[in-house]
């Protein structure tokens, strides 16, 4: 029969490698089963483990130039799901703009010509969510020009009372690389939003850790009735009280649902690609979304 010293060592032997055993490779894809919190269910998880595109009963693509005048054309073929990720790849590869008007003023149709391509798929009308913690695990391609983000909006009125929350975007800040944690909702002036922005320096993060843009991170935020807080790691990036994020009707955006928008961007606050090396990788493992049972 085993003695009381060596079954306390068995057990701390058992117990560490059981810990390390659950802790994922934040160089590869986590394949494990989503983890339980207390207090909360599972309400919805995508972990993209099939190959081929995103589910189409949960996701959606945006097609086209879309916003900020970036560089890119959205198209479904930049996207795809391989070896546990949904890939998304900025791409540099250059065909006629099939939406092209030499007398339009619309930047989007004023361009002539596509030069690079990407990706962005988004739950629009198929899953939305109110309060909740949602978690990302992702892994992103820091290159000069590419905009990355994990961001969530709403749907009852126009942006920005609809209310945006950033859960992620890296990009430059007066040629700063740059991870930031914002959120957004509306002001009396039509397309010009309030923003609760926190912006952390990359260098913040590699000089702890120096492999920190070849690993897996997890983006997380705790929306509740009372506040948004957005975290990376673990480590609180912002902290926005609801009790601010009013609109100028006076309408609280964040008492509607949203939905969650994966996007990598090409150029304006990305900075320029040109010289970058192709294509620019963004990986998502999983995306999991945690509701308590009275969330709404």
């Amino acid at each position: 029969m085993m003695n009381k010293k060596a079954l306390l060592f068995f057990f701390l032997i058992f117990n560490t490698v059981l810990l390390f055993a659950q802790k994922p490779d934040p160089y590869k894809p986590d394949f494990g089963k989503p983890k339980v919190i207390k207090g909360m269910k599972l309400s919805w998880n995508e972990e993209f483990n099939y190959n081929g595109k995103p589910d189409s009963t949960c996701w959606s693509y945006e097609k086209g130039f879309e916003r900020n005048q970036e560089l890119q054309w959205y198209q479904p073929a930049n996207a795809v799901c391989k070896d546990g990720v949904l890939l998304i790849e900025g791409r540099k590869e250059q065909f006629d703009n099939p939406n092209y008007d030499s007398t339009s003023t619309n930047w989007k149709k004023n361009r002539k010509r596509v030069y690079y391509t990407s990706a962005s798929i988004n739950t629009r009308g198929k899953k939305q969510w109110l309060y909740g913690r949602f978690e990302i695990r992702a892994r992103i391609d820091t290159a000069m020009g590419a905009w990355p983000a994990i961001w969530t909006l709403g749907t009852v009125h126009p942006w920005p009372s609809n209310g945006e929350i950033d859960l992620m975007e890296f990009y430059r800040v007066k040629n700063v690389p740059t991870i930031l944690a914002n959120v957004a909702w509306g002001t009396n002036q039509r397309s010009v939003a309030k923003w609760d922005t926190q912006r952390r320096p990359l260098t913040e993060f590699t000089s702890k850790d120096p492999n920190w843009v070849k690993k897996f991170h997890v983006w997380r935020m705790d929306w509740t009735r009372d506040s948004i807080n957005l975290y990376l790691d673990d480590v609180c990036l912002n902290a926005c009280p609801l009790s601010q994020t009013i609109n100028a009707d006076g309408t609280n955006p964040f008492n509607n649902p949203e939905y969650i928008l994966l996007n990598l961007a090409l150029g304006m606050n990305g900075g320029d690609p040109e010289k970058s090396t192709f294509p620019i990788k963004y990986e998502v493992d999983w995306v999991r979304v945690y509701q308590t049972e009275n969330a709404y």
